[in-house]
């Protein structure tokens, strides 16, 4: 069976009886159907006494068209966990429509080991992203209309995009205000995918709904003529933002296919965003749960380091272990194979793309200073010559091994994972990359050269007279969030094995005064991506039945 098929296989259980397993009243919820409810935050002020559980990071190694399994691994560790008796929830990020409709795929795990309803999920679920959407157009409009009636802050640079989301190369530059309108002046501008938008980062950052109002008022959406910024506040937006958001700020919960709890909430790529669920579900999952497993977005050298160095910094979450996902296959790709040779085996390559799994591991280990298991998530495919050989090789190097079946046997197959994290999960520590007192020039160099492995940085004129004007401001303390290729340790995407010496190439530097991070664009990496030459969306449709089909 596919995905799809063993989703609806699985009879699930109203939400409210899943929530009530976990501490969750009736009352504290505010229902969307009879499988998916959001919380009430006000539950927080009722948990507050309450000890945290652990925290579980999954991240991987740097993905590749063949999968890797992430969110899998993930749901099948907690539900893996759950029977050993712990109590044990998810706390994930949300779908975009971009990847569900372009190449990647939903977000909703695959096999035994998923979240349901996953259709419902990975296309509208609550209604959080169009949210998102509507608040960051509300802006653009206020903005444009503020220059139609005498553009009285003096705008001289508008830097705040309309966002949507789907992926459209073909909004990535556009021109506005073409009506020849009286007062209407054209300016070009251009399209974020939503969760690029700043407003993603702000709910996935804030404590609670007054603190996201604070941030969302704070935010930079253009420069006068003095080169000084004008915020959301000052074309006095921030009421409406947060009223549009007052049900979006709000945790989502669902169920896996064993019907353990999962928070999903707030959703930003790790490539061009934090790449991070929400703080409020991450803390609320940890007063609830004996063990949270939480996800950050693409390899260790993104979403873990933005984990680390943004919200952890900004929360005060430690993780007390981390897992590293990677496949047999994934391994070979790396080691320079193509797509259909990686289901063979190959032990040279395998050997070669063992050296991307050990680089972030040595980071999750040294950089973060995290205990780490790797997970392999085992395939049908894979060869009992290729694990051993590759289970010497990491014991050589003192890393834990796990192999797991979760898309097979859902928790089942995660019962040795689970169990070895345990075994690690002692310690609650983190080591930082960069310190806040740095400069945003050390900050970068700091992430790119002691975790990417880069020889140095490159900057572009553009970029460096971002910088200078950021640190004018006085906002140089801001963590930086490096957008780049998750494809590679580089900032380019066909440079899988970063044999030769390299250098990042910094592009562009955008402040966010909102997410309160600077954003730094590196090589060709773009915050609206394009469809793929043949779109998942090609394949998705609505059976007889009324069923959704294709959404993989």
């Amino acid at each position: 069976m596919n995905d799809i098929e063993i989703a609806k296989s699985v009879k699930l259980e109203k939400i409210a009886k899943v929530a009530e397993r976990f501490g969750i009243t009736e009352e504290d919820l505010i229902p969307y159907g009879k499988y998916k409810a959001k919380v009430d935050n006000q539950l927080m002020k009722k948990l507050e006494n309450e000890k945290n559980g652990k925290l579980i990071l999954v991240t991987s190694i740097n993905p590749t068209p063949l999968g890797e399994g992430k969110t899998t691994i993930s749901i099948g560790l907690s539900d893996g966990l759950n029977r050993l008796g712990k109590k044990s929830i998810l706390a994930l990020r949300e779908p975009s429509l971009g990847p569900v409709f372009g190449m990647k795929g939903g977000a909703t795990g695959g096999g035994y080991a998923q979240i349901a309803p996953m259709d419902e999920i990975n296309l509208h679920f609550t209604g959080d992203i169009h949210s998102i959407t509507a608040a960051n157009n509300l802006i653009s409009a206020m903005i444009d209309n503020h220059r139609f009636y005498g553009n009285k802050l003096g705008f001289k640079e508008v830097i705040w995009k309309r966002c949507m989301d789907l992926n459209d190369r073909a909004l990535r530059k556009i021109e506005v205000g073409l009506s020849k309108e009286k007062n209407m002046k054209s300016r070009e501008d251009g399209f974020d995918i939503t969760v690029a938008s700043e407003i993603m980062a702000v709910l996935c950052l804030s404590n609670d709904l007054k603190d996201f109002e604070r941030r969302v008022g704070n935010i930079t959406i253009g420069f006068n003529e003095e080169g000084n910024p004008i915020t959301v506040r000052d074309i006095k937006a921030q009421g409406a933002i947060t009223a549009l958001m007052k049900e979006a700020i709000q945790p989502n919960i669902v169920q896996t296919l064993e019907h353990n709890l999962a928070f999903i909430h707030g959703g930003p790529f790790a490539n061009i965003a934090h790449g991070c669920n929400s703080i409020m579900a991450t803390r609320m999952a940890l007063k609830l749960g004996d063990y949270v497993v939480t996800e950050a977005g693409f390899g260790a050298d993104l979403g873990a380091e933005k984990f680390v160095d943004i919200k952890c910094r900004k929360s005060g979450l430690k993780p007390s272990a981390a897992v590293c996902v990677a496949t047999l296959k994934a391994l070979k790709y790396h080691g320079g194979l193509g797509v259909e040779e990686c289901k063979t085996e190959n032990m040279e390559a395998l050997e070669n793309g063992i050296e991307n799994l050990l680089k972030h591991v040595d980071n999750i280990k040294n950089q973060y200073g995290i205990n780490v298991v790797v997970a392999i998530n085992k395939f049908a495919t894979d060869t009992e010559k290729e694990i051993t050989f590759l289970s010497d090789k990491l014991k050589e190097a003192g890393v834990v091994l796990s192999l797991a079946e979760v898309w097979a046997k859902g928790g089942e197959g995660a019962l040795d994972l689970a169990e070895k994290v345990m075994s690690v999960a002692e310690k609650e520590n983190i080591h930082f990359v960069y310190e806040e007192k740095d400069d945003i020039k050390t900050k970068i160099e700091k992430v790119a050269c002691q975790v990417y492995g880069a020889e140095d940085v490159e900057y572009t004129e553009k970029a460096l007279t971002e910088i200078a004007q950021i640190e004018k401001l006085g906002y140089q303390n801001y963590p930086v969030c490096i957008a780049k290729t998750q494809y590679s340790f580089s900032d380019d995407a066909k440079n899988l094995q970063c044999k030769e010496p390299f250098k990042i190439h910094v592009t562009e530097v955008n402040l966010k005064t909102g997410a309160e991070f600077v954003v730094v664009k590196t090589g060709k990496i773009m915050s609206m991506p394009g469809l793929p030459k043949v779109p998942a969306a090609e394949d998705i449709y609505v059976d007889d039945k009324g069923e959704i089909v294709g959404i993989f």
